[in-house]
């Protein structure tokens, strides 16, 4: 395990693959760690430097006290590429992880290479439903809400499919700092990237889940008419979390744009 500390927060980061070649970093979901993307790594480790990181509040990374703004996990993230001499990169961000890699690409445009945009949107959700959670959440822990998080998270037929697998992610969820999952929750609520996502003109491919209730390819799709070099591929029998449940798939996507 690897940590280091930026903007006084520790981060838990992993570092694979051929140090010299272009880096690929992969950017988790709202309430998970690094580990969700175990099965895509293995793609692309012996042709990229990869790099993952749990975000602040999340896995075993700091938990700061709440609230977080998306410019907050930008910054953690600009620090750690300080951190490892990166200059550029290609990112791979996933939900409010896609969230953070447009953030990223629009303020710092010379470091990104390209963009992977799964199961995201500039704006997600209203501040009525983020409001909701983060008061249910405090008042009733996550244990409470895990069964409708992860009803969001896979396809409908995953946990009767992989029994123990869906209660491996629900540990991985209710173990997590209420504070951290609240915090990104918050960041989640206030942010529109809308007028920022249109100055990116990185390459972008954009992926769904067939099956995402969270994140609707209709609404995922919507970033190919925000984003001028951005092409759009949908992923079957998946639902937010396609990282997790097509990897192979999702893999052979992002190669064929790489």
């Amino acid at each position: 395990m690897k940590f280091t500390t930026v903007n006084n927060i520790t981060l838990h980061y992993t570092n694979e693959g051929i140090t010299e070649a272009t880096t690929l970093v992969f950017i988790n979901s709202l309430g998970t760690d690094l580990r969700i993307w175990d099965g895509v790594v293995p793609h692309f480790s012996n042709r990229y430097r990869i790099i993952r990181y749990d975000k602040r509040g999340h896995g075993l990374s700091d938990c700061p006290p709440a609230p977080y703004a998306i410019r907050d996990h930008a910054t953690d993230l600009a620090a750690l590429l300080d951190q490892l001499e990166i200059p550029q990169a290609i990112l791979v961000g996933i939900s409010v992880g896609g969230m953070i890699a447009l953030d990223f690409a629009a303020t710092w445009p010379e470091r990104v290479q390209s963009l992977v945009l799964c199961d995201t949107a500039p704006k997600i959700g209203t501040a009525v439903l983020w409001n909701e959670r983060i008061t249910n959440l405090r008042q009733n822990g996550m244990v409470a809400l895990s069964d409708m998080i992860l009803s969001r998270w896979f396809a409908s037929s995953f946990a009767r499919q992989n029994p123990a697998a869906y209660s491996g992610y629900a540990n991985m969820l209710t173990r997590m700092p209420i504070a951290g999952y609240t915090g990104t929750c918050e960041a989640i609520r206030d942010a529109d990237l809308t007028e920022t996502t249109k100055t990116i003109a990185a390459p972008t491919l954009v992926l769904c889940g067939a099956e995402d209730m969270a994140t609707p390819p209709a609404l995922v799709s919507g970033l190919c008419e925000l984003m001028p070099h951005a092409t759009y591929q949908k992923i079957p029998n998946a639902g937010h979390l396609p990282c997790i449940e097509q990897p192979d798939i999702m893999a052979q996507h992002i190669a064929q744009f790489l």
